[in-house]
């Protein structure tokens, strides 16, 4: 990786600042506290954006709602841009990021760019979800963050180191295998739990497979016995159908003489009622002979009649003058009102247009009034006539409904004297049905007594059929409790071999769990005695390895550093070690320029061993070293150059306010703080 430009916008102490870098050594020279280790933070944001636990309000610049940063580097060959903005909402957090891959350019989210950051610097997968330590470790970390790890408890610097070194997965494996032995013990527990009552299970198969033979045995006697029933039962079954046929023959013979008795009760009726039809003929007969009936009264009332009918006619339409009269009357009348009214509201004649005289009116209405009066004496003599009339119409419409009541009268008895004949005919038939109706009782008769004969045959037959009833009652009782027997010993017998089946299952499923269990005893035993033993082994191997290069980077990094007095040495947990004349001299008891020294030293020793290890990663040519000299002497500034000779890197950036690195190195960019803004000199 080859950084080649930075611009920063409202970030830190900056506004908008571009900085350009050249391979080789350069220097980000400047007083304290201008801006220096914001053009860090800036590629370290552009690269990984937001650490967890870290604030976007640490970068964006006070009082601006919105910063960004634009990084330009190349990656074998690839001209890479990433930007990524901040904005503030409630709280500062990144907004936009955008990556550009050969003028490629790709607007994606936040995890999609580390992603693809991290697969660009060719760093192992299993750093994706965590914090960017390896950048740290191998590139970038702030001095006084390293002596942090020098002054931590010996188990939280292990556990540092092996993320750093990414070993811990050898932890990880040894943790999932202790937690695997130990589910798998809670597993055997479980199983051994399964298989407790498995010989009991066999034994209790062994003794219901028995009872089942005995069931099967005894079902073959209850289904012979249930055979012998049936048989039993179908033979009187037989018997009684044969005697039915008996009481069925009687049952019709009993229905016939019920029915030839119905018959000849209703033979007897119609006898009953034809005497009686006959009676009332004769007495119908003899009253005709006794009426008399003259044809020629007929005629005189139909004359009579329809000279009636002519006097109503005329009547009628005398009645009907009279009312024309007295309507054309009254029209008359209405009309002379209405000229009286319009006569009496005329000023002038309409004619002449003279004005008309009111004595000429006077006259007008004396000659319409007289006339008036004229007309109603008229109507009223009219009217009198009219009610004449009319009570004569109905005086003649009196005697024409009696002259038709009479009429009517004598036809009636025109035609009952004309059916005398029929009735006679009629009772004659009547008396033949009768007589016929006679002889065929009889012949009923005959034969109701020759079936109540052959009755009385067939009644000894009840008897037997009773006895037969109950026998074959008994019998169907004897085969059902039999056949109820077989069922509930079938369904027994199904129960068993249900409940023998499920055993045999159970006994199954737990031989097969009893097989698992062997294998997780083999299984935990190979676990704890042998996996665990080697992973440890390795681990241990790895450990020991990477301490004897460590210690000896160490050792050679802190001798260039620090005088001969010293003798330094990195123990178990990769705690720095220093003797002085055989004392052992603790950390913190060391000079500003000791600790620096120490820190340094450690750091580069952790570069060399990382990318050694990770050879692949494609940061291993750059180095970032913030403040490296903090508490240097003369002597130990002077012994940095060769420090930063042996470093052997194709781009290395220091931070520093110290001038006496300018010297050391092959570029130089100043900062300054202009009003509170950082620029570049």
């Amino acid at each position: 990786m080859k950084l080649k430009k930075i611009i920063l916008n409202n970030i830190r102490s900056y506004e908008t600042q571009e900085i350009l870098f050249s391979e080789g050594s350069t220097l980000l020279s400047g007083d304290i506290g201008s801006g220096k280790t914001s053009i860090l933070l800036g590629i370290e944001f552009a690269l990984f954006g937001l650490q967890p636990g870290q604030r976007g309000s640490s970068l964006l610049r006070n009082g601006k709602d919105s910063g960004s940063v634009i990084m330009e580097f190349e990656i074998d060959g690839k001209e890479i841009v990433i930007e990524r903005t901040l904005k503030r909402k409630k709280t500062v957090s990144q907004d936009y990021c955008s990556i550009i891959i050969n003028e490629e350019k790709k607007e994606i989210s936040v995890m999609e760019l580390k992603y693809i950051v991290l697969e660009l610097l060719n760093y192992p997968k299993e750093f994706s979800k965590k914090q960017n330590l390896l950048y740290k470790f191998t590139v970038y970390t702030p001095q006084e963050e390293m002596k942090q790890i020098i002054l931590q408890d010996s188990e939280t610097r292990i556990n540092t180191l092996r993320h750093i070194f990414g070993i811990e997965k050898y932890k990880k494996i040894l943790e999932n295998a202790s937690l695997l032995t130990s589910k798998i013990r809670e597993e055997k527990r479980v199983k051994e739990g399964v298989i407790l009552n498995l010989d009991e299970d066999k034994i209790n198969l062994l003794t219901k497979e028995n009872e089942l033979k005995e069931k099967n045995y005894n079902l073959d006697s209850l289904e012979k016995e249930f055979f012998i029933r049936t048989e039993k039962r179908k033979k009187v079954q037989e018997e009684k159908e044969k005697i039915s046929g008996k009481i069925e023959e009687k049952t019709k013979i009993q229905q016939e003489i019920e029915k030839t008795k119905l018959i000849v009760s209703n033979k007897k009726e119609f006898i009953s009622s034809n005497s009686k039809a006959i009676e009332l003929l004769e007495i119908q007969i003899k009253e005709l002979h006794d009426l008399k009936f003259d044809e020629s009264e007929v005629l005189k009332f139909e004359n009579e009649l329809i000279l009636r009918k002519k006097e109503k006619e005329k009547i009628n339409e005398n009645v009907f003058e009279i009312s024309a009269k007295m309507n054309s009357l009254n029209i008359k009348n209405d009309e002379n009102e209405s000229i009286k009214n319009r006569i009496n509201h005329i000023e002038t004649c309409p004619t002449c247009l003279q004005e008309v005289d009111p004595s000429y009116k006077n006259n007008i209405f004396i000659k319409i009034e007289s006339e008036t009066s004229e007309n109603l004496k008229k109507i009223q003599s009219l009217n009198s006539e009219k009610q004449n009339s009319l009570e004569n119409l109905k005086k003649f419409e009196n005697e024409i409904h009696l002259i038709e009541k009479r009429i009517q009268e004598l036809n009636i008895l025109k035609i009952k004297f004309q059916g005398v004949k029929e009735k006679q005919t009629q009772k004659q038939v009547i008396e033949n049905s009768n007589l016929s109706l006679t002889k065929e009782i009889e012949t009923f008769n005959l034969l109701i007594e020759t079936l109540n004969n052959s009755l009385i045959e067939l009644s000894k037959f009840d008897e037997i059929f009773e006895k037969m009833q109950k026998s074959l009652e008994e019998s169907l009782k004897q085969e059902k409790l039999v056949e109820i027997k077989v069922i509930e010993l079938k369904k027994e017998i199904q129960v068993f071999f249900r409940q023998i089946e499920e055993l045999k299952e159970k006994i199954k499923k737990i031989e097969e769990v009893k097989k698992q269990l062997f294998y997780l005893i083999e299984l935990e035993n190979w676990l704890s005695q042998k996996f665990m033993t080697l992973i440890s082994f390795i681990e241990k191997n790895i450990m020991l390895k990477l301490k004897s290069e460590f210690s000896k980077l160490f050792v050679e990094w802190f001798s260039m550093l620090v005088s001969d007095s010293f003798e330094v040495t990195i123990s178990e947990d990769f705690t720095p070690i220093l003797k002085q004349q055989d004392y052992e001299i603790n950390y913190s008891y060391l000079s500003g320029g000791e600790r620096t020294a120490v820190a340094l030293a450690y750091r580069l020793a952790l570069n060399q061993v990382i990318n050694s290890l990770l050879s692949n990663i494609k940061t291993k040519d750059i180095v970032v070293l913030d403040e490296p000299t903090d508490g240097f002497s003369e002597q130990q500034l002077d012994k940095m150059l060769d420090v930063l000779l042996q470093l052997n890197v194709n781009q290395l950036i220091i931070v520093s306010h110290e001038q006496k690195i300018e010297g050391f190195v092959e570029n130089v960019i100043k900062f300054k703080k202009e009003n509170g803004i950082s620029v570049v000199e």
